[in-house]
């Protein structure tokens, strides 16, 4: 008899158990509620971060009659005169156009082909690199050197840094121009066709 009342207490007093996740999830939800609630209070001022320039509530706007509080002076502006700066700087010389210029050069052959025709006004250089330190610029200098180039180091000062150029030329003409550039591509050197006055 003892058992048929045990059995019955199990039966009518046993619940099924609840998984542990749905524990959890209402752990984590109560979790996001409390932290809401506390963020979104006015005693918690501190966690949140003010993004932005606060208002100023006595600030007010000057009158039509009053003097602004910063004076806009009429500075005068600079006048750059490009068409006077550019011819006295150096252009780089697209690769299209290097090559338009060769072959307009192979067909007008000059009477003595020993002696390239040299524009008065502009002469060719390549540029295999620009660095600050000379010690790099001497380096490319050196690997040049070893592949049968002679290259020049110029250094400039652009906005007061100073820059280390690897030059190689002057060369006479585009298709003397355009071959020491695929030769230099050729031993993985990407040099850029300048041209310059000369003036420079």
């Amino acid at each position: 008899m003892a058992s048929r009342s045990r059995k019955q207490a199990t039966r009518g007093g046993s619940r099924p158990a609840v998984p542990a996740w749905i524990w959890l999830g209402v752990g984590v939800l109560l979790g996001l509620v409390v932290a809401l609630v506390f963020l979104g209070s006015d005693w918690a001022p501190m966690l949140r971060k003010q993004t932005g320039p606060q208002p100023n509530p006595q600030a007010v706007a000057p009158r039509e009659s009053e003097p602004p509080l910063v004076k806009t002076e009429d500075k005068p502006r600079k006048n750059y005169d490009f068409y006077s700066v550019l011819p006295e700087m150096e252009v780089v010389i697209p690769d299209a156009e290097i090559s338009a210029k060769a072959r307009a050069e192979a067909t007008q052959a000059p009477t003595n082909p020993a002696t390239p025709a040299v524009s008065a006004s502009a002469r060719y250089l390549l540029q295999a690199g620009s660095y600050p330190s000379a010690k790099s610029a001497d380096e490319v200098k050196a690997r040049l050197a070893i592949l049968g180039f002679v290259a020049q180091i110029t250094p400039v000062t652009i906005n007061g840094k100073t820059w280390n150029r690897v030059r190689l030329g002057p060369y006479a003409s585009a298709s003397e121009l355009e071959a020491a550039k695929a030769s230099l591509a050729d031993n993985g050197f990407n040099a850029i066709a300048l041209k310059e006055g000369s003036g420079q």
